[in-house]
């Protein structure tokens, strides 16, 4: 069965970028972070089978000097196809299906392990009940206002902590499974 999976760095008091969309808090601690030390990403990276992006955040990491998703099959969820009309990295296509068709296609496909990322289409999925583990690396910094990771919810959503980390340069890193 198809298991969707979150990993995602948040600023201490819960966003993961500023309200206008920039994550510059973001890239100047991960700059300051010791040399080949990615807080357990290329390990997760690799256990995936691909990556489903939500447009907005597709549109930001265009910006990255880098392609950060190398090597994987990368679904950008849009309701819309303009973006398909600009170049884009290797491996992307684009969706408008709904989160529960998209996974069965995947499925049908083959795949097992999948990379939810962007801060809306997280949402999406928690709302549906369609996310298994979240990894969320606190990072102490404090913004004070900016895009929450999570936003509003229907319901509760009940998490059992499966693992907890933290490093010497401040940010801690937890492991959730949602039953």
């Amino acid at each position: 069965m198809i298991q969707c999976h979150v990993f995602v760095a948040i600023s201490l008091d819960g966003y993961i970028a500023r309200e206008d969309g920039q994550i510059d808090w973001l890239e100047q601690y991960n700059a300051l972070l010791p040399k080949g030390e990615d807080c357990g990403y290329a390990s997760f990276y690799e256990s995936m089978d691909c990556v489903v992006l939500g447009r907005k955040s597709f549109e930001k990491v265009l910006s990255f000097s880098q392609w950060p998703y190398s090597g994987k099959p990368v679904i950008v969820m849009s309701r819309s196809a303009k973006e398909q009309m600009l170049a884009q990295p290797q491996g992307v296509t684009f969706s408008s299906k709904t989160p529960a068709e998209l996974l069965t296609r995947l499925e049908d496909d083959g795949f097992k392990n999948v990379y939810v990322d962007g801060g809306e289409l997280i949402q999406s999925f928690l709302q549906l009940n369609l996310i298994q583990s979240i990894t969320m690396t606190r990072i102490p910094i404090l913004l004070g206002q900016g895009k929450s990771v999570f936003g509003k919810l229907d319901s509760d959503k009940k998490l059992l902590l499966k693992t907890s980390r933290s490093w010497s340069f401040g940010f801690v890193q937890d492991r959730y499974d949602l039953p």
